[in-house]
């Protein structure tokens, strides 16, 4: 039997709602058979960009649409040197795509390729967000009232924010935030919510590596009592070693993960079992082959996934992370971005959103696609973020 092979591989940039996200839509040797994938690194679209096109492409014409275990294979290991997020996400792209066209071609969505489901739909957690305690709780009563039973609680974004700070003179520009007086705000705040919803709602908190070591195992003791469903990235994928010392003074969960690239990051955390959920942005490590592969170790060892599931992944991404929550047994629970209406028009497909839960659509593949003129209308813009320019108070960059 003649192959379907690879015609074109296109990358389409798109910021409906904002944030720039980075879609792969390959073509194959069958008329009107495509599939679409997430490559979404919104701070370095352009690099993503380039890689897929004049790197990836050139690979990647005339093969075999079938060999997507190959196919990865050969994408990371071409440049020879691997397991950067440009690259990653690159590939990622181009292996999400090929997953769509094999649930195409045998006429399943994906989560039933991957064995089929082992839940109805996927929980969701919502992000709640204010200035004072009073804000948060307004926030999280909003989401448990439209159904949601997760809700992660920030005050002032990641790190607090509108702080009055004692900096030097001539401190550079960026996102300054107190470490110490953000680790003094979160119990206070989580103990106000508490007041309001009870223990009956899941609450979540996201550190954001903004913390040194000693301060976040602090901070992950100060906040037991309120009983976190997890506490989010309490320290930097650099900083492995602290991780015992996490994990032996404190009882709270701890999920890790967004900012992981290469395997060396989760592996010893994930077998030692220093984490109880993986939290890794699925196109940062290449695409869907190796989220499977990372689920299937974290079950072995009593670790939930929680993929990254931001603004800054697209419908697409979300679509591929839904697919693999049906479908893992050790699933936690989902990090969900409300698909505003102009991400459904350019996105026909999104998943649904309905009393807390994302709901797969049954669609062969991926069950989504991308209305390449839709997105035309909403090109990414070319900025430099501030957030990522974190500062402590004496004007010393912070992670991340």
């Amino acid at each position: 039997m003649t192959p379907i092979t690879i015609r074109d591989v296109r990358t389409i940039l798109t910021a409906p709602a904002g944030i720039r996200l980075i879609v792969v839509k390959i073509e194959t040797s069958e008329p009107g058979l495509t599939g679409v994938g997430c490559a979404t690194f919104t701070q370095r679209h352009h690099a993503v960009a380039a890689a897929i096109e004049r790197h990836l492409r050139p690979l990647l014409l005339g093969r075999d649409v079938s060999r997507i275990e190959d196919l990865w294979q050969m994408m990371m290991v071409n440049a020879y040197w691997r397991n950067g997020p440009v690259l990653n996400n690159a590939v990622s792209g181009v292996d999400m795509a090929l997953w769509d066209i094999a649930g195409k071609r045998a006429g399943m969505p994906l989560y039933a390729l991957f064995g089929g489901r082992c839940r109805e739909a996927a929980a969701l957690y919502r992000h709640a967000d204010g200035a004072s305690p009073a804000e948060v709780g307004d926030q999280v009563l909003q989401l448990v009232e439209q159904g949601f039973h997760y809700v992660r609680c920030q005050m002032g974004g990641y790190g607090g924010r509108g702080h009055r700070l004692h900096t030097p003179a001539g401190a550079q520009p960026g996102a300054y935030y107190d470490p110490y007086r953000y680790a003094r705000s979160v119990p206070p705040m989580l103990e106000h919510v508490r007041s309001l919803v009870g223990f009956d709602v899941e609450l979540l908190h996201d550190i954001h590596e903004r913390l040194p070591p000693p301060l976040a195992i602090q901070l992950a003791r100060a906040v037991e009592p309120y009983q976190l469903f997890f506490l989010e990235d309490p320290l930097a994928p650099e900083q492995i070693s602290w991780f015992q010392a996490l994990r032996q003074q404190t009882s709270t969960p701890i999920a890790m993960g967004e900012l992981w690239v290469n395997p060396t990051e989760w592996l010893p955390l994930v077998t030692a079992g220093l984490i109880d959920f993986t939290r890794a942005h699925i196109s940062a490590i290449g695409g869907i082959t190796p989220a499977r592969k990372m689920a299937a170790v974290c079950e072995l060892c009593s670790v939930r996934t929680a993929w990254h599931g931001p603004g800054d992944v697209s419908p697409v991404g979300h679509a591929a992370n839904l697919h693999l929550d049906l479908s893992a047994p050790n699933f936690g629970v989902q990090e969900c971005y409300p698909f505003p209406d102009e991400l459904r028009e350019v996105f026909p497909g999104c998943p649904e959103i309905r009393d807390g839960f994302m709901i797969p659509n049954d669609q062969p593949g991926l069950g989504i696609d991308v209305d390449e003129r839709l997105a035309a209308r909403f090109p990414c813009v070319d900025t430099i973020d501030e957030w990522t320019q974190a500062r402590w108070p004496d004007g010393s960059q912070a992670r991340p």
